[in-house]
């Protein structure tokens, strides 16, 4: 196994307090996914802060950034039943790995952590 990237952000909450008010913002970034399960949680700014740092840990990770047709959508973070947030393995993500890394298998690890003021993510993308 190999670790093929690394990515990590920190964002300031009060960007995203704003931005999520923007209902064409929570559209741009966010998956349906992401916008219904957003309903489970009570800190909104949380939960969209985190996800937003954690689409641009990926971002970073797969060494690209927001470019060559990757956009914050194609980019999806679900927490399962535990709670343990993880990036959704999409057809396009797969592809995108595949091709940047040389790789068949990968796997992606997320750990993301707010505060007050705060949230980031970090990612590790590691081949099989």
């Amino acid at each position: 196994m190999k670790i093929l990237g690394i990515g990590v952000d920190l964002i300031e909450n009060k960007r995203i307090k704003e931005s999520i008010k923007n209902y064409k913002f929570r559209n741009r970034i966010y998956s349906n996914k992401e916008l219904k399960q957003s309903s489970l949680y009570k800190n909104k700014v949380g939960y969209f802060s985190k996800r937003f740092a954690a689409k641009e840990a990926f971002a970073k990770a797969i060494g690209t950034g927001f470019r060559n047709n990757l956009n914050f959508k194609d980019i999806e973070v679900i927490n399962d039943k535990m709670g343990k947030p993880y990036y959704v393995k999409t057809k396009k993500i797969t592809k995108i790995i595949q091709k940047n890394f040389n790789t068949k298998k990968f796997n992606c690890f997320l750990s993301i952590s707010d505060e007050k003021e705060y949230s980031t993510a970090f990612t590790i993308i590691q081949s099989i």
